[in-house]
């Protein structure tokens, strides 16, 4: 595994070819308070990219022009957070979407744990570390131990996508899936403007447990 530390953004025309996996680590997990940190990119071969933001101007264009490209699918594991923070703070939208964590609750009915952690031991039969996740992302100097953990977060999602999309297909609820996916932007949407708890499709529009 080579782990590429950037500063502010990637490199001009660095090519992740037609699917990127994607995650980000933030000072908490409010979306009112907390910024964007980093951002992490796979393009599945066994390598990471990490890019440390400038949490003053957020200008990045390179990684801006990467996951706001139609032509390119984007990778998420709980991409309800990470679209959100990178709507937010860089503000753009993105399409199209797979989340493995909507494709694990969609097919993995027989169990509630649909971490990365619990994901990757069941199909990859590997042990994520999860040591650094509670970490001080907004340091300017970032340990190793912090890059690698920061890495193993996108390595593995290509692998799990081509799983889950097996089965989503077996089970016949890729469509289903597609259309989960789909939604996420506006779901996103949503959380920024207030309706983060609240079920709006509920009869009574209770707060969600």
């Amino acid at each position: 595994m080579t782990v590429t530390f950037y500063k502010g953004d990637i490199p001009k025309g660095l090519d992740f070819g037609t699917s990127v996996a994607v995650d980000t680590e933030t000072q908490g997990l409010s979306l009112l308070r907390d910024k964007l940190c980093l951002v992490q990119l796979s393009s599945g071969d066994g390598n990471a990219h990490i890019v440390q933001m400038d949490r003053e101007k957020y200008e990045a264009p390179n990684l801006k022009y990467l996951l706001s490209n139609p032509k390119i699918e984007k990778i998420f594991h709980f991409a309800r957070f990470d679209i959100a923070i990178i709507k937010r703070d860089l503000g753009i939208d993105m399409n199209p979407i797979f989340c493995t964590k909507i494709a694990s609750g969609l097919v993995r009915t027989y169990t509630d744990r649909h971490g990365l952690k619990d994901l990757t031991k069941e199909l990859l039969n590997i042990d994520l570390s999860k040591q650094q996740q509670s970490s001080d992302w907004a340091s300017d100097e970032l340990s190793q131990a912090q890059l690698d953990y920061a890495a193993s977060d996108v390595l593995y999602l290509h692998q799990l996508r081509n799983i889950l999309t097996a089965r989503l297909l077996r089970e016949r609820r890729l469509d289903l899936a597609r259309s989960c996916f789909e939604f996420l932007p506006a779901r996103c949407e949503l959380d920024l403007k207030g309706w983060e708890a609240v079920d709006i499709f509920s009869h009574r529009m209770r707060r969600s447990e």
